[in-house]
């Protein structure tokens, strides 16, 4: 038996990491500055992580939520005081897709309504409801435009009081800083009237946190930077350092009711144990100072560096428009030094560090990439003397 071939893959196969490194098979070193797309938080292999999976593991690793299960209690508790939202209530799933499914049909049960208002360049996800509210119809199968979906501008305040106003939609969903979509930010101003109009509408306001949320920003959460309380936030990637988990923090104004939400595997032993030992890494080490810290940092002398067009982010959820090919800087810093880096699109290189990324590796990094830069923009430079000669 083979792979279904889905994924356009690296020539690069880890077999060992810590802290901000990798290793290949070959035995070189590689400085992870995108974290396997921002779920690696409190750096790989970290001794507080791997001593409590460890054991967990040695006690037990799953049972169904047919049983009670008292990390989930200590989880929801931790996380709650770690999060700034002790009065929210947790559902634990299995990753981001299923935690924004969750959240968009909670909405419908509560509203009794079908629509759902969503932003243009968004990622929610690859399933069903999720990839229907994702603004990208190459990953939609027919099956998945049966949803009843609006897409409106990230910032088109216009467009979002002329459709919420219609009373017509169960939610609106928007990530804290589209991640896919290029590391774009939504106003404080938009988040502000979200809130107002979904208020007034009888609209559940979803905030989508999977890659934005657990410190990346500066905050634990990136709509705390707009000081808004959403109805229904969702988490994933970072919440467990590498294993399996997502969750919905729901406002306390939404009811529970027995079988309304279910899953076999969320929230499981270890799932739990893996997400206790990030909350009390974060806590422990200042992670979200360190991030709102550096990113400061790396993202004013990103905006020094040549070949650099526009500089997008918070804290380490940043994003680099550069005048060459992203995928020519990607490589290079790759092949010659070993440095890990994610993009969007033809120009946009995405930085999704671990929040124990240091000064020292960010200058590292800083230094690889101005080196790739100048070389970069030189070899630009002459394909335009040569194409002027001619």
């Amino acid at each position: 038996m083979g792979l279904f071939e889905v994924y356009s893959l690296l020539d690069l196969e880890p077999v060992k990491a810590k802290g901000a490194y990798l290793w290949d098979k070959n035995g070189d070193k590689y400085l992870d500055f995108y974290g396997g797309h921002a779920v690696i938080s409190i750096g790989h292999s970290h001794p507080v992580y791997v001593e409590k999976m460890t054991r967990q593991l040695n006690r037990i690793g799953f049972y169904s939520n047919a049983v009670r299960n008292p990390l989930q209690d200590e989880l929801a508790l931790l996380l709650g005081k770690v999060s700034g939202y002790p009065e929210y209530n947790l559902f634990l799933c299995n990753s981001g897709a299923e935690a924004n499914e969750n959240a968009l049909k909670l909405a419908s049960f509560i509203t009794d309504r079908s629509k759902i208002l969503a932003m243009r360049a968004a990622f929610h996800g690859r399933t069903s409801v999720a990839v229907a509210v994702t603004d990208n119809p190459a990953i939609q199968a027919p099956l998945n435009r049966c949803h009843e979906v609006t897409f409106i501008g990230l910032n088109d305040r216009k467009a979002l009081e002329s459709e919420l106003e219609t009373g017509a939609y169960a939610a609106v969903i928007v990530e804290g800083i589209q991640g896919v979509g290029g590391i774009q930010m939504p106003d404080t101003g938009f988040l502000q009237s979200m809130r107002e109009l979904c208020t007034s509408t009888g609209t559940l306001m979803i905030v989508d946190e999977v890659q934005s949320g657990y410190g990346r920003t500066g905050k634990f959460f990136a709509h705390q930077h707009a000081g808004v309380l959403p109805d229904i936030i969702t988490m994933a990637k970072g919440m467990g350092n590498g294993f399996p988990i997502g969750g919905l923090l729901i406002s306390p104004k939404i009811k529970a009711r027995k079988g309304m939400l279910g899953t076999t595997f969320g929230g499981n032993h270890l799932a739990c144990a893996a997400a206790l030992a990030v909350l009390e890494v974060i806590q422990q080490e200042y992670l979200v100072n360190n991030a709102a810290g550096l990113g400061k940092y790396l993202i004013q002398e990103l905006k020094n560096m040549p070949g650099v067009k526009e500089v997008r982010g918070k804290g380490l959820m940043i994003g680099v428009d550069v005048k060459i090919s992203q995928e020519e800087v990607r490589k290079r810093l790759i092949s010659e030094h070993r440095i890990m880096t994610g993009y969007s699109g033809n120009y946009t290189l995405r930085l999704l560090p671990p929040l124990i990324i240091t000064r020292k590796e960010v200058d590292e990094f800083l230094k690889a990439f101005r080196q790739t830069m100048d070389n970069g923009m030189a070899r630009l430079q002459e394909k335009v003397g040569e194409t002027c000669s001619r």
